[in-house]
């Protein structure tokens, strides 16, 4: 019998995730175009109301989510640091027996 229950149970979260998340893909794939950054949007439009134009950075990292790479790998990099240290960290010592 719980078998059973489990079947259903698994039947019935399959009935409900799947159409949701296939309405959502297809809702947000219905964008019509590329929305703006705070860069673009806030800023830029600030600075060109003042007669500034933006320059080229100082580190070029060019399009696409090369930034975002990097930030991934350094955030992936602390974590793991942190998990390891985390004793250390936090001051908690291990005591045994």
């Amino acid at each position: 019998m719980p078998d059973r229950k489990r079947r259903w149970k698994v039947l019935l979260l399959h009935t409900v995730t799947l159409p949701t998340l296939l309405f959502a893909f297809y809702f947000f794939s219905l964008a019509p175009k590329a929305y703006q950054g705070v860069d673009e949007a806030v800023v830029e439009k600030i600075a060109k109301e003042h007669g500034r134009e933006a320059k080229a950075p100082l580190i070029d990292p060019g399009s696409g989510d090369l930034l975002l790479f990097a930030f991934l790998g350094a955030g992936v990099v602390g974590g793991f640091a942190a998990g390891y240290y985390w004793r250390q960290l936090t001051g908690k010592d291990h005591k045994e027996g």
